[in-house]
């Protein structure tokens, strides 16, 4: 957000890579301030994953409201997309109840899509994945990375020759939009509520 923007801070984000303290300072701020938690964790959000996962206990969430955790079956795809829209939604419902939300986690794609916006992007096509595959097999990775820098010049210079993957990803936008992805990528949306960042960094 812009320092000219006038609008009262509506949220509080606390990201950080594992063991840097974001689980004990969001409930130090919790137990001194009207709280409540939305995790920022893409491991988090499943239910059954508890190890490794530095997933809160019962007992913590019964004495600060989490949310984020536990929501869906491991076999469900939750996406950054989805992220941005749950937590945009729950950062209304937690200051209608007078409350501040405090996003805390460590997943930074997540972070970024809450602040930045998601490009409108198509799902993913398996039969078209195939088949660039399989073009892939004939002219090699370089190959295709040569026909995606004509065809999405800025996207290709983004794009090593060998990454597959994104090589991939970029023609099948093509493909299925008949639009160049690095203009989509343009058309992401930033947060239309405003945000307070910080990081924490683990120390020495």
């Amino acid at each position: 957000m812009s320092d000219a923007d006038a609008r009262p801070v509506e949220a509080v984000l606390l990201a950080g890579p594992t063991c840097a303290g974001k689980t004990a300072l969001a409930l130090e701020l919790a137990a001194r301030f009207p709280v409540e938690i939305v995790s920022v964790d893409s491991a988090q959000v499943y239910r059954g994953m508890d190890v490794g996962t530095s997933k809160p206990s019962a007992a913590v969430r019964a004495r600060v409201p989490h949310h984020l955790v536990d929501v869906c079956d491991p076999a469900e795809r939750y996406s950054a997309g989805r992220f941005r829209r749950d937590a945009l939604q729950l950062i209304g419902e937690i200051r209608a109840r007078g409350r501040v939300p405090l996003l805390a986690g460590g997943t930074m794609l997540y972070f970024r899509a809450l602040m930045h916006g998601i490009a409108p992007l198509p799902e993913a096509d398996a039969g078209l994945r195939a088949r660039i595959d399989a073009r892939a097999r004939q002219v090699g990775w370089p190959g295709l990375h040569a026909e995606l820098a004509a065809a999405d010049p800025d996207a290709a210079a983004r794009i090593r020759p060998a990454d597959g993957q994104r090589i991939q990803r970029a023609l099948e936008v093509i493909e299925l939009t008949g639009e160049r992805l690095s203009v989509l990528q343009r058309l992401a949306a930033p947060s239309p509520v405003r945000l307070a960042a910080f990081a924490l960094v683990p120390e020495d």
